[in-house]
């Protein structure tokens, strides 16, 4: 057995003669334990958080989602059309209409985007599943469904036959205006449902029949602003990308959900940066507890290390034997935290203890990478408190012995 192993760990489980070096190597431990744990369960509520605020913007966003490279339009032919239908790994695609619109009800406006969908909407998108109050539009009809944020603002409900949703949106062209009827086109419309996604999307989105969208900003019927593809499972994405592409050509730009919510992922990375460096930070703090309690038992133990070195043992093997015991401090330490931090995890998710709200439990996910990410730091730093506390050791001092 190598000797600097097997003197380390006697070390590490024996008790010192001097209590106070207990007491700082039980802090140490306890320090390292804590901030793994701490570190592990932070990890796993931003990644909770992660899929819970993605969960909302999946309902409503495609695998892939084709938009114009330049204008807000592009012709789809009946030949792409069928092309399209024809391509296996494409489940269903939806055609789309968008452009800003003014919406107005009982004298009140609100600045909002419609988005003008077809039949196959509804097999793109979960759509459904977000209706909150009244139900999904009928196509080549004048109804239309709202979000949460809309409706509140305007102050409408849903089928209120009574009083009719006005939707504007600007001419194109040049020239005096000498009313409203020649500056905006119109539309009046029944709102027939309201959807509740998150607050964004609310505060922006009115769903309508896409005839109703082709009437309002003058466009032909075979004039749109975007396809929405949803992919059958398993498909290679790469794949489809260049096939969907060989059929529309360079006018189109192809992007996935990730790319649809680039600002999204950012935002959400970056604070789970900015906690996972925190939390760090803690962890150093904590480890400084290890290389104290290192150099209190280099102190302790000088008198052995002094026989030690007389027995010919070199200064880098007695090194190494305080270096090996910081290090498996560390690294049991944080298996020690792992293993707390994943039982308060997964009571989280069975017994709901912490809740946002009465009915919404904080959501938090074990995520593979963060076992690894956490381990990997409480054992990098580990190593490196160890071989700070280590280099304390010296020839002089192992040498020099005075009772």
């Amino acid at each position: 057995m190598n000797v600097s192993l097997y003197i380390a760990k006697r070390y590490l489980l024996s008790k010192s003669s001097n209590n106070a070096i207990n007491f700082i190597s039980i802090i140490a431990a306890i320090g390292v334990i804590l901030g793994s744990a701490s570190l592990f369960i932070v990890l796993a509520g931003f990644a909770g958080l992660k899929d819970f605020t993605l969960e909302f913007s999946s309902l409503v966003d495609p695998d892939l989602k084709a938009v114009p490279v330049t204008g807000k339009s592009f012709v789809l032919s009946e030949k792409q059309k069928k092309e399209l239908t024809n391509i296996e790994d494409i489940a269903n695609y939806s055609q789309i209409i968008e452009e800003r619109i003014i919406v107005s009800f009982d004298d009140k406006n609100y600045l909002a985007s419609i988005k003008g969908v077809d039949e196959n909407y509804q097999k793109v998108n979960n759509i459904d599943s977000v209706i909150q109050y009244g139900n999904w539009l009928t196509q080549n009809t004048h109804e239309i469904v709202v979000g949460w944020g809309i409706s509140r603002n305007l102050s409408f409900g849903v089928l209120d036959y009574g009083k009719a949703v006005s939707l504007y949106v600007p001419k194109p062209g040049k020239g005096q205006i000498t009313s409203r009827e020649d500056a905006f086109n119109l539309v009046n419309a029944i709102n027939v449902g309201i959807f509740d996604i998150n607050e964004n999307l609310n505060d922006t989105y009115v769903f309508a029949p896409i005839s109703l969208a082709q009437d309002l900003l003058n466009y032909s019927s075979d004039q749109v602003s975007a396809l929405e593809f949803k992919l059958k499972s398993e498909t290679d994405e790469e794949s489809v990308r260049n096939r969907i592409n060989s059929v529309l050509g360079d006018k189109v730009l192809l992007k996935n959900r990730t790319q649809l919510n680039t600002t999204l992922y950012k935002m959400l990375n970056t604070e789970n940066l900015a906690v996972y460096l925190i939390f760090t930070l803690v962890l150093i703090i904590a480890l400084f507890n290890v290389i104290g309690s290192i150099i209190m038992m280099i102190l302790d133990k000088k008198s052995s290390l002094n026989t030690l070195f007389n027995l010919g043992t070199s200064v880098k093997d007695i090194r190494k034997i305080f270096f090996i015991q910081g290090t498996l401090m560390s690294v049991f330490g944080g298996l020690i935290g792992i293993f707390l931090g994943l039982i308060l995890v997964i009571l989280q998710q069975q017994l709901s203890l912490i809740m946002i709200t009465p009915s919404l439990p904080y959501p938090v996910s074990l995520k593979p990478m963060n076992f690894v990410l956490v381990f990997v730091t409480i054992s990098v730093l580990g190593i490196i408190a160890s071989k700070i506390a280590s280099s304390r050791v010296t020839k002089t001092f192992a040498s020099n012995y005075t009772n």
